[in-house]
């Protein structure tokens, strides 16, 4: 993994990005998307992770952190996640129907192309973590966040999509996350 796309400052605020293998479209299914909140609430209450801004797209995830918990390093964190979700996505998928059948033997031909993951791989490797140590960086990234959607063609404005802390930000409304603002 390149040095440049590390957390090198381990109290500082960084943008990442986790994707799902081969872009499939998992998180379009809202059950997977409450799967992933409450993945995040648990980093948040028992590992100290704090969410700045969020979004769930239908085939990756990106977030605004920091940690209030000096035990926990936001790569250790993010690392426990991913390894999380990918066992509760796969267990889900399993019990569904069968066009999520497809999903599983793709994760599988995955692992298979791996040494170290000897069933499924879900989760692309690495989250790409950017510190924001400039006001333009922070400004430019929560954009980039909350206009996701809205690029993408899933609603028309960022505070209309329910899996973003847009509305938390633009409307001041409580979302489905905490959501620590960025002064």
């Amino acid at each position: 993994m390149s040095e440049r796309y590390k957390f090198h400052d381990p109290d500082a605020l960084y943008f990442v990005t986790m994707t799902i293998v081969k872009w499939l479209p998992v998180l379009a299914d809202k059950e997977f998307c409450r799967l992933i909140l409450e993945s995040l609430k648990f980093c948040q209450k028992e590992k100290g992770l704090i969410i700045h801004c969020w979004c769930i797209m239908p085939n990756h995830i990106h977030l605004i952190i920091s940690r209030s918990k000096p035990e926990f390093t936001l790569g250790n964190i993010i690392r426990d996640f991913k390894k999380f979700t990918a066992k509760d996505i796969i267990r889900q998928l399993d019990d569904s129907n069968l066009a999520h059948k497809y999903y599983v033997n793709i994760f599988r031909r995955k692992a298979s192309q791996i040494k170290r993951n000897k069933n499924f791989k879900v989760w692309k490797d690495g989250s790409h973590p950017i510190l924001l140590d400039t006001n333009f960086l922070i400004d430019q990234k929560l954009e980039y966040i909350h206009y996701n959607p809205v690029k993408a063609n899933l609603c028309e404005a960022p505070e209309d999509y329910v899996w973003s802390s847009a509305r938390d930000y633009m409307m001041k409304y409580k979302g489905e996350l905490a959501v620590e603002f960025i002064t």
